[in-house]
Order: C-alpha cells, then structure tokens, then sequence
C-alpha cells in the first residue's frame, strides 16, 4: 500500500514536472518567439551590485564631480553581455578616480602610434567602456585615418552624471595634464530624465543628480540620518540581496518553469527593492543645515520653459567641450544616445515586457525633453561649431534582436555593438 501511495506520488509529481515545464516553455516562446534552450538573446536579469568591505555603499563623493566609486571596485559584467566565447578574464575595477579602468589617470601617452579615446556620459557610457569600447576601437582602426594605429579606450563615465558634469570632468584632466586624441559623450537620456527631478525636489537643474547626491549627503551628514532612514536602509539590504540571490538562480536556471517562476518573483522583490530606495529619497532629513551645498532652484520654470533649459545647458556645456578639444587639436563626438521612451522602434512581446515599464519615472522627461534636444541637434548649432554629431534616437530601429537589457536606457550586447558602429562610422568622416 505504501509502495503503490509512493509511486502514484512520484507519478504526479513527474506529470506535475512535465506540465509545469511545458507552460514555461509555451510562455517564453510567446514572449520571445524562442524555444527557452536555444534562445541566443535570453534576457538576463540584472544583479545590484552591493557594497563591499562591510561599507554602507559603494559610491564616494568628489568634491568636482560629484558622486563616484571607491577605488578597487570590481566590474560586474552580466553574463548576457560578454561576448560569447571570449576568455573569462579578470574584471576591470575602478581605479584612482573611481571609474571603471584598467589604468589610473592621468594616463601617459607611450608613443606617437597611440589614439587615447575618452568615453564620456552616464552609465550607458560606463557600461559601453565595457561592453562596446573594444568593438569602437577595432572599427576605427580599420578606417584610413586611424589604420595602423593603437587606439585605447578611456573610461570618464558613471552612472547618473549629466551635463555640466562631463563638461567639469573634461576641464579637470586637461588641467592635471591628460591628452585625447578623440572624446565621445553619450548623453541625452540623464538630462532629461534626471533634471526634472532635480527641479521638482528644489535643486538646480545644473545640479549633479539628486537622486544619486541625496543619499551620499545623508551618509556625510550623519546627524540628517533619521531612524525612519536607518531602518529603510536596512530594508533595502534585505531586498537587495533576496534580489541578487533569485537573479543569480534565474540566470543559470536549465528549466523554463524554474525560469518562469523566478523571473515572476524577481520582478516583485524589484518592484519592493526600488519602492525602498524611493522611500529612503522621499523621507526628509533630520532637521539641521547639510555640510553639502548643492544649488537651489535658481529660478521657478514652467514645463515647456523647464525643458528648452535643460536642451540649453545641455548643448552650450557640449559646445565648450568642443572648444576646450579643438584648441588641443582632439575630435570631439556627441552622441544623442538612444531611449525606449522616444523611438519608432517596434518592439517584440518579449523585449517589450523587458524594455518598456509604463509607471516608469523616467518616461515623462524623456517624452518631453528629447523632442527638444532633437530640435537642438536639427537646428545644425552644434555641426557648425565643429561638433561631430550622432544623434541616436533612430539607431536600433531596423535591429530585429532585442536591444533594451531593462526598462530604464540600458542596452544589451547587440545594442552598445551598434551603437559603436555608428561612432566608428561618424569619425570616418573628414
């Protein structure tokens, strides 16, 4: 009788297994339009990278640039984004400055057959310094003007920053005496996205991103660090590391039901990770002036009036970096990097539920800044002044694999692939 229970036991849960398994598999395939095992573009779940060294965070405040990492940071490459077949090798970590580097600047020209590129922008940059600098540099030298020659990446990117913050990080290593042959900026999207947020806490637009000074100010400040902040951070410890544990299971999962299962549950602890981190940012300090000065609102502004500012600050800041570049003899690329939230692109079911998130707070500024920095790019200002060009809002149109890797401005592998192609293609112009 017990032999018989056990069989019929092990019976339905094989059935149970099967049935479970098919369900996975027909939803991927409807998402994707891929057989879960032999899906080369399987969306990967992103890990949030925790603090090391028993640290509160990660991030350090520059008195120029504002937020940055500790040094010796190691980069997290997701597995969705190395290049398939290539060597395990050791991360690049942040170097003296806190940017992602395998050298610590200022780095010193070693011979004349040298292209130093300094990649500058958000964290779109940062992650292209990673993911599509090598594609950049094997492209250029194939092109008559660079043939021949050694060209080396530089990274200057992080994530948040936004104009004038590159423009500042430019002026500061030409001051401590770094030389470029050629600067990109990949910019646009923290602009218009982060800037609006900045007016509406009471900060100035030119301001580096509240969303990232905040908690750095709280942390200096220990005495604004409330007990309501104290156990929201707690909090978001937890969730952070339920996060990065189903991520990690997720991504190494062999069974589509598994998959299925933990992408569900991914997507609500990421759901109550950032309604953490929102709640840490919305919760007031404790009542006492900042040892930090970051500027107040110079001036109240109306929406339209908000935006054609931001596309202001936005190109004059871009404009001096070209002036500061074209004195040194250096070329000088703007990249208007392309966003989910303002394209023509068609998207498939399964990117669509990747890339696209409609409560997303980045979605308004996008919708309502971009057309005017498109304007901006339209209008020829920047071309006449020198300014190599590439505006990317159309870039991934034609891209049939899936090209957003979340649904805040990040690409996947394919993307950051195009994305240097165009770079490349744009300086092979005279």
């Amino acid at each position: 009788m017990i032999r018989r229970a056990a069989s019929l036991f092990v019976i339905n849960l094989a059935v149970f297994a099967v049935v479970a398994e098919v369900i996975g598999l027909a939803v991927f395939y409807y998402q994707t339009g891929w057989l879960y095992y032999v899906d080369p573009y399987r969306p990967q779940l992103a890990v949030v990278a925790e603090p090391r060294g028993g640290r509160l965070t990660t991030a350090a405040l520059h008195p120029y640039f504002g937020p940055t990492h500790q040094p010796g940071l190691p980069f997290d490459m997701p597995e969705a984004l190395r290049e398939p077949g290539a060597p395990n090798d050791t991360p690049p970590a942040t170097n003296n400055f806190g940017f992602t580097a395998r050298h610590d600047y200022p780095v010193a020209r070693t011979s004349e057959r040298q292209v130093l590129v300094g990649i500058f922008g958000g964290s779109v940059g940062a992650w292209f310094c990673e993911v599509g600098a090598g594609r950049l540099a094997a492209a250029l030298a194939r092109t008559p003007a660079f043939q021949g020659r050694d060209v080396v990446p530089l990274c200057f990117s992080h994530e948040g920053y936004k104009q004038p913050q590159q423009l500042l990080i430019l002026s500061y290593f030409l001051s401590i005496g770094q030389s470029f042959d050629v600067v990109v900026n990949i910019d646009g999207f923290n602009e218009v996205a982060i800037s609006p947020v900045n007016d509406a806490r009471g900060l100035d637009i030119s301001m580096p991103s509240v969303m990232h000074m905040d908690p750095l100010t709280a942390l200096v400040d220990q005495s604004s660090m409330t007990a309501d902040k104290v156990e929201t951070l707690g909090r978001i410890q937890g969730y952070r590391r339920r996060l990065n544990a189903v991520a990690s299971r997720a991504n190494r999962s062999w069974s589509a039901a598994v998959h299925l299962v933990l992408t569900r549950l991914h997507g609500v602890l990421d759901r109550q990770y950032r309604a953490e981190v929102a709640r840490f940012d919305a919760l007031p300090a404790a009542a006492g002036g900042s040892l930090v000065r970051v500027t107040p609102r110079l001036r109240a502004r109306g929406a339209a009036e908000l935006y054609q500012d931001i596309a202001r600050n936005w190109a004059a800041s871009s404009l001096l970096m070209q002036q500061m570049l074209a004195a040194r003899g250096a070329r000088y690329v703007h990249v208007l990097q392309p966003n989910q939230y303002f394209t023509t692109r068609p998207f498939a079911p399964g990117e669509a539920a990747v890339a696209i998130a409609a409560d997303s707070p980045f979605k308004p500024g996008v919708e309502q800044g971009y057309p005017v920095l498109e304007q901006v790019v339209s209008s020829g200002d920047l071309a006449r002044a020198g300014v190599t060009v590439v505006d990317g809002v159309h870039l991934f149109d034609r891209e049939r694999a899936p090209v957003y890797i979340d649904n805040c401005c990040h690409y996947t592998r394919r993307g950051y692939e195009i994305l240097a192609d165009a770079i490349a293609a744009a300086l092979a112009k005279p």
